[in-house]
């Protein structure tokens, strides 16, 4: 017989107030928790979810983390995130399934692979390991490639990024749950925010579906709700909310052992242990989750056929779509006490929110 099953963390009653609400049950929202509760001494802290923890972007993503981005500005945070990984799975001791498996990003033109070698270069620059590689090379690496002139858009080359790779999202979400509540943060699901209460410039409280709460410090982690979030503080983010689509293959021989990435087709996959191949699509301009489009399942399947052949004819086995939250310029917010003393924002991540959850969480925290 099976015993009982321990849960992650316990079930409390939603105190009257606390040191600091943090509005959202993703990544970015228990990240904060934790490196508040573990490492900043801070025990009052809630976590307000309005679903349960992990149901928006944490938990529909392709659970991708790599560090090769080309913006400098940016760059050197998500090296830092991608090397936190090992270290909270040491802390929290929960497997967060971390595979450094590395990251191949295909170019089909000589702009394409222009592009990718500043991005290598930037990369580089800030110590992020990236190299360069030629059609052959990228075809020693992952030997499904189709690297003659038969695709439509031909491979030309490639950059390779080896620390990147796949974590599993659900244990990232558990695990940062259970940390942030072993180290005295509550976790409160299905309590949905309805306002930010503040007094003479100064937040004093939030108000919710199950009352009001005092607090003097709110950290909006809300994802594609932040904005919304932050209109109840007065403030105007510029923030709009986009779709994105994922499916994943029934399974098959493992044959990809790297995340493959081409922007001009556009997509990128990899295989799980199980075999199956998951691959995502870019951001699509509709704001709310329109299940899956027709037009998206002919997209991704042309592009795999079209990059590895091997993958003509397989079975879609699941498809999902999920919001994310994206600004004019592509950077996100990260900001706080400005306007409205005591509010914090973390936001506008795109769809590279979950590869920085718990580096933007750390700094967040302090």
């Amino acid at each position: 017989m099976f015993g009982k099953t321990k849960p992650f963390w316990q079930e409390t009653p939603l105190a009257s107030g606390y040191e600091a609400v943090i509005i959202g049950g993703g990544v970015h929202g228990l990240a904060a928790a934790w490196f508040l509760a573990r490492h900043q001494g801070m025990k009052s802290v809630a976590v307000l979810e309005k679903s349960w923890i992990g149901s928006g972007a944490s938990g529909r993503n392709t659970a991708i983390v790599r560090a090769n981005q080309e913006e400098a500005e940016t760059l050197p945070l998500y090296r830092e995130g991608l090397e936190l990984w090992p270290r909270l799975t040491r802390e929290l001791n929960v497997n967060l399934m971390f595979f450094p498996c590395g990251v191949l990003s295909l170019a089909h033109s000589e702009p394409g692979l222009n592009r990718l070698r500043t991005q290598a270069a930037t990369a580089r620059f800030f110590g992020v390991e990236a190299e360069m590689l030629d059609p052959r090379g990228c075809y020693r690496l992952v030997p499904a490639l189709d690297i003659s002139g038969n695709p439509v858009h031909p491979v030309i080359g490639g950059m390779f990024h080896p620390p990147g790779g796949t974590l599993r999202h659900d244990a990232v979400v558990w695990g940062l749950a259970k940390g942030a509540a072993t180290w005295g943060a509550q976790i409160h699901q299905d309590t949905t925010v309805t306002g930010i209460r503040q007094e003479g410039g100064k937040v004093v409280g939030v108000e919710t579906n199950r009352g009001t709460v005092e607090t003097s410090r709110v950290l909006c982690a809300a994802g594609a709700d932040s904005a919304e979030i932050a209109k109840m503080a007065g403030l105007d983010l510029p923030v709009s909310v986009r779709t994105v689509q994922a499916l994943v293959t029934h399974p098959l021989k493992p044959f990809l052992d790297h995340v493959v990435s081409s922007s001009l087709y556009p997509c990128y996959a990899n295989q799980t242990l199980k075999g199956e191949i998951v691959t995502c699509g870019p951001v699509d301009p509709a704001g709310e989750p329109v299940g899956t489009t027709a037009s998206f399942l002919t997209r991704q399947a042309w592009a795999l056929g079209e990059l590895m052949p091997c993958l003509k004819g397989v079975r879609i086995m699941r498809s999902w779509s999920g919001r994310v939250d994206v600004t004019a310029d592509g950077m996100p917010i990260m900001d706080g006490n400005v306007p409205v003393e005591g509010f914090y924002i973390d936001c506008g991540w795109g769809d590279f929110g979950f590869k920085a959850g718990p580096v933007a969480g750390k700094y967040m925290a302090e």
